[in-house]
């Protein structure tokens, strides 16, 4: 960020030479680091550290992060960019070949994703949307048990506990409020036990949900009690069919200053920008000193779920516009310019990309079919004769077609 822009935004900043960056650099409560205050601004006017052509640019608070990390950690980001990519693509071909109800498709924002993701210590917990994919993989997960969910065959698909990555939620910033509770229940941990590891926790949501009430709540919860929760919106542009500049007139950030807490605006398609913004905002949590805001500024470049068409609400033009914003693209160029990869080593990703993919297709085609007759019996604990109606109105529906099922496979389940 440009010294014109810091002086609008109110930000003072020395560039001392320092390999620990400290509090006196960071931003204090009610500020907005990276931003200009009075109007909505596009992600050049947040905190940027690699440029769309692969340029990096110094930050006094923030480069040292990057700094830190070695050859394999930034070949590392690469490859978790990719793979989750590629992992994107088999979803959804599987879903338009008809093994998924639906899916939701990350492409775009898989910087925002890995840089979040790779900052969390193992103790951190992590509370996503639908879409956080990325985040699955840096977090642990066998990618292939996302698709139970959207294959009907789970309400989940793993044990939030085995990784510290929640369940997957479906309604929009329900998942927020649940976060900062958990925080709280760090912090009340902490005080019983003082030897207990700290840990932060990162409660994802989209632009759309910024608009939702459970947001709002969740942030005056947590500014109040000092929850160490990262709230990280991942603002895409694109509320479904919505645009953001009908949500909001200002940038999303500029609301931590009504909540009294950090609020940091990050370039969402540079990952080593939303790695050391995100790792001073945990670090900052973890450490006793309350809740932090970042807004990614990023791009939905596909549909929002593959039930929908955005060549139906926005123009080509816009979609091709930050495509050559492109994450991946970006990365790649400083990885070549610096002599940190070469032609072998993106061979090699593309390769494992392909293996995971047919990892994933496999494991999916072998789940078999749900059986919607079970989401009948487990909607009331006991028997309900309205439920039982149901179903009763959907095996008659069933058995109008042709390729019914046969009479053995619709006693499943039985009625509810």
């Amino acid at each position: 960020m440009g010294s014109a822009q810091e002086a609008a935004a109110g930000i003072v900043r020395t560039d001392t030479d320092t390999t620990d960056p400290d509090a006196s650099t960071r931003p204090h409560a009610g500020e907005s680091a990276g931003v200009l205050r009075s109007r909505a601004v596009g992600p050049l006017e947040a905190v940027q550290l690699l440029d769309e052509h692969g340029n990096t640019h110094h930050d006094a608070t923030f480069s040292p992060y990057v700094e830190a990390l070695d050859a394999d950690a930034l070949r590392g980001f690469y490859r978790d960019m990719a793979t989750v990519r590629r992992f994107d693509t088999e979803a959804t071909a599987l879903q338009r070949q008809g093994e998924l109800a639906l899916w939701v498709p990350v492409v775009g924002q898989e910087a925002a994703q890995i840089g979040s993701g790779r900052a969390m210590n193992k103790a951190d917990y992590a509370f996503p949307t639908y879409r956080e994919h990325g985040v699955a993989l840096t977090r642990g997960l066998d990618l292939a048990d996302l698709l139970k969910l959207f294959r009907g065959e789970s309400n989940g698909g793993w044990d939030p506990r085995e990784c510290n990555f929640h369940l997957y939620t479906l309604v929009l910033a329900a998942q927020v409020p649940h976060a900062v509770g958990y925080a709280m229940g760090i912090s009340r941990d902490l005080a019983a036990d003082p030897t207990t590891e700290p840990a932060a926790v990162t409660a994802y949501f989209g632009d759309g949900s910024s608009s939702e009430g459970d947001v709002h709540e969740s942030m005056v919860f947590a500014a109040s009690y000092d929850a160490p929760v990262v709230f990280f919106c991942q603002n895409n542009n694109w509320a479904i069919s919505v645009p953001f500049e009908v949500q909001s007139k200002i940038p999303l950030v500029n609301r931590a200053g009504g909540y009294g807490i950090p609020g940091i605006r990050v370039d969402g398609n540079d990952v080593l920008a939303v790695y050391a913004v995100s790792k001073w905002a945990l670090d900052h949590a973890r450490n006793g000193n309350g809740p932090v805001f970042i807004e990614a500024s990023t791009y939905r470049l596909g549909a929002h779920t593959t039930a929908d068409d955005p060549t139906k609400y926005r123009m080509s033009a816009e979609e091709e516009s930050w495509k050559a914003k492109d994450p991946l693209l970006r990365l790649e160029a400083y990885l070549r310019s610096e002599g940190l990869a070469d032609d072998d080593f993106f061979e090699q990703v593309k390769n494992d990309g392909d293996e995971l993919a047919a990892h994933v297709r496999k494991a999916t085609l072998a789940l078999g079919g749900a059986d919607i007759r079970q989401k009948f019996a487990t909607v009331y604990a006991q028997a309900h004769p309205l439920v039982a109606e149901e179903l009763a109105w959907f095996e008659n529906y069933e058995a109008s077609f042709g390729d019914a099922p046969s009479e053995s496979s619709t006693t499943q389940g039985g009625a509810a």
